[in-house]
């Protein structure tokens, strides 16, 4: 999912590539943009979704897995099953399958287990690296609906174009942030005229190896599945420290919602009852 290269020199400058924000709180017309996205992305049958089956296929670009190979961990991140419950208490867990087998996370509050081929992990690197990309991951898939509730701060920044759509900008500062971090800084590109979101930007404060880099995504091919508009591709490159830098192209291959699962389903090495289907393809 993302890469972070460490330069010493900007190792204290999360927030470049992120306009700052200039009061602490909620801007009551950036909460009002948020709400009109999450609204164009179908907030209402959202709301009804008690659990969430991905399924995804990608491919890294080779200087990333070089540079970052506990975050990337090719030899175990090339597709993966994912599943989301969002009721009593959010589980995040995804089952990655690569060349040397599989690699099991479970992401619930602020705890994270891996598991390789069955084994736990101990080891705090690759915990981080974990805790790092479940949460990207659920940031990505759930786009707008991950930003309504828990924003330090939130507030209209001007306006970009993505791909030759403008759109509205919005920060927002959430702490803690994503993975292990204390807290992180986004921006959020909204299209002006559907609302649907183009783009994040995002710091990485979740590993000692990314603090100090930013990096952004792009969603394209929405599609409207179960009352939810959500992206089908999604294209991760590096803003900090090397602008441009390709990371990530995936793509959204199965979705299925409120199959049934349970939390036992997923606190395991593997996935179980309910959970342990494929997400079902997108047609």
């Amino acid at each position: 999912m993302i890469l972070a290269l460490i330069f010493p020199l900007l190792s204290a400058c999360a927030s470049r590539g992120i306009p700052p924000t200039t009061a602490s709180g909620e801007q009551p017309e950036a909460r009002a943009l948020l709400q009109k996205s999450a609204e164009a992305h179908g907030l209402a049958a959202w709301l009804q979704i008690r659990d969430l089956s991905v399924s995804y296929v990608g491919e890294w670009r080779s200087l990333v897995t070089r540079l970052q190979p506990t975050l990337i961990d090719p030899d175990f991140r090339q597709a993966s099953e994912e599943r989301l419950l969002l009721d009593p208490q959010p589980i995040y867990a995804q089952h990655h399958q690569g060349p040397k087998g599989s690699k099991q996370v479970v992401r619930t509050g602020s705890e994270v287990r891996v598991f390789y081929n069955g084994t736990p992990s101990n080891d705090r690197d690759v915990q981080a690296a974990a805790a790092l990309v479940a949460d990207g991951y659920r940031m990505f898939l759930t786009g707008p609906f991950y930003f309504l509730s828990g924003n330090l701060q939130l507030e209209l920044a001007g306006s970009e174009t993505v791909e030759g759509r403008l759109c509205d900008l919005i920060v927002a500062v959430r702490r803690p942030g994503n993975g292990l971090s204390a807290e992180d800084r986004y921006l959020l590109y909204i299209d002006q005229e559907n609302r649907l979101l183009r783009r994040v930007r995002f710091s990485l404060e979740g590993m000692e190896s990314t603090q100090g880099a930013i990096a952004e995504i792009d969603f394209f091919d929405h599609r409207e599945i179960a009352g939810v508009t959500w992206p089908t591709r999604f294209f991760e490159r590096l803003r900090k420290p090397i602008p441009n830098l390709p990371v990530h192209d995936w793509r959204l291959i199965g979705l299925e919602v409120n199959r049934g699962f349970a939390a036992v389903d997923l606190n395991g090495a593997a996935f179980s009852g309910k959970a342990l289907a494929p997400a079902k393809p997108i047609e």
